[in-house]
């Protein structure tokens, strides 16, 4: 057929009727991924429209089969819905621990807003091309210009073909498994407005290798060089982004003629990158923790025998969380509350709502810890692990980092912190039960 711009297609696509999300090619037989899963199932829902532009369509349909096929074997539930309003309701996405958005974006200011919030709060989030799409980024900067970083679309492949990638970081818990390159399901494949390598914030993944040029089938949508980003995240968020999900399809009999699911090593991407947004997995087995007390406890640190402190037995949101010379006050007691695979919520005696919070969200060294009010976040949840002597180190899920004293400070105020874990006394904690 004559190939249709990428805004020809949308508006054609429009007329297609929802039941075609029926169709699609058969899906991948199932595939375990890397790492254990964790014992309770984290929960994971899809966003989709599923209206228009037969291959998102199509890849809509076998997107929610391949999904659930994949989930016991994963460690995770799958849910898909095409009520976006959803994203509104905070007491029904906060059930869920990563959301996916299939074909679209958020379209009300409800649901945007609602949707910002659950990502600063440290949910987690998969989107797959056409999430990203807009002409209008201006309209929504916070999710296209800082959150995805890309701006708007700028140019596409046509027709639809797969890419040999290459991957740029092979250390992210959803890539750690992956090959230096590999080759790409189908996929029609997007460029934006903006340089992702200048964007600090931005860890591009993979990218498009060279080999592959020229990218598409016909000379006028074609990339003959030229660096194009495809995997990436966002290091101030649990979050990432994946370039495909537009399968090949024969317009007009609608008619899939080609699977997102067809790559085992994109495959790989996919459930890796999951278990990570979803348990904080590293795509190594969960280490074993040890006995913690059952009800309130101090916690104290190794090195400088100081306790873990609510400064100035404060309760707002933000409270610094610091070492201090232990006094038998409240601001001093914890009590450890497990949400899912060994991971604890850690809350403060004063107000039990508030519980150990990594700021921003952040992975980075050094990024402090305060008191904020729970909602669920991988940002604050903690894999307390014991250690020869009866000492714990505390991993947060959302970094893979430990609760740490900067510098091995021994001062009384010395903000807490989260640090690559290291095996220092200053990083080691010991428990004692309080009344």
């Amino acid at each position: 057929m004559t190939a249709l711009t990428t805004a020809g297609r949308r508006a054609a696509g429009r007329l297609l009727l929802l039941l075609a999300v029926l169709l699609g090619v058969t899906a991948a037989p199932a595939v375990t991924g890397h790492g254990a899963a964790a014992a309770t199932p984290f929960k994971v829902i899809a966003f989709y429209n599923g209206t228009y532009d037969a291959a998102h369509i199509n890849f809509v349909g076998e997107a929610n089969r391949w999904f659930p096929q994949q989930a016991a074997a994963n460690g995770f539930t799958y849910t898909s819905t095409n009520n976006w309003n959803l994203l509104a309701d905070s007491n029904a996405l906060k059930q869920y621990q990563v959301v996916l958005f299939l074909d679209d974006a958020p379209q009300t200011a409800a649901q945007r807003a609602g949707f910002e919030s659950y990502m600063r709060g440290g949910g987690g989030w998969l989107g797959f091309h056409v999430s990203a799409f807009t002409t209008s980024a201006s309209s929504w900067p916070w999710y296209y210009n800082q959150f995805l970083g890309s701006g708007n679309f700028a140019t596409n492949t046509w027709g639809p073909t797969t890419a040999v990638l290459r991957v740029e970081d092979r250390t992210h818990p959803s890539t750690v498994h992956l090959p230096a390159t590999f080759t790409s399901a189908v996929s029609e494949w997007y460029s934006w407005s903006n340089d992702l390598r200048t964007n600090p914030d931005i860890d591009i993944l993979a990218s498009v290798d060279p080999v592959s040029f020229p990218l598409g089938t016909d000379p006028n949508q074609s990339w003959y060089s030229g660096y194009y980003p495809i995997l990436w995240t966002n290091n101030k968020y649990r979050m990432l982004y994946a370039n495909f999900g537009h399968n090949a399809m024969n317009y007009d009999t609608n008619t899939g003629l080609s699977s997102t699911f067809a790559s085992a090593t994109q495959n790989t991407f996919l459930l890796d990158g999951l278990k990570w947004l979803g348990t904080g997995s590293t795509g190594d087995p969960t280490p074993p923790t040890g006995t913690l007390p059952s009800g309130w406890a101090t916690v104290a640190a190794k090195h400088s025998g100081k306790c873990v402190d609510a400064a100035a037995a404060a309760t707002a949101n933000g409270t610094a969380v610091q070492q201090y010379t232990c006094n038998g006050t409240t601001a001093q007691d914890w009590q450890f509350q497990a949400t899912s695979g060994g991971y604890y919520r850690i809350n403060n005696r004063n107000d039990a709502t508030k519980s150990w919070d990594v700021t921003d969200v952040s992975t980075a060294d050094a990024a402090k810890i305060q008191l904020w009010s729970y909602s669920g976040g991988a940002n604050q949840q903690w894999l307390p692990v014991e250690e020869t002597g009866g000492t714990f180190h505390f991993v947060n899920r959302n970094s893979g980092k430990c609760l740490d004293v900067p510098s091995a400070s021994t001062a009384d105020a010395a903000r807490m912190q989260q640090y690559t874990c290291n095996g220092t006394a200053a990083q080691s904690f010991q428990l004692t039960a309080r009344s």
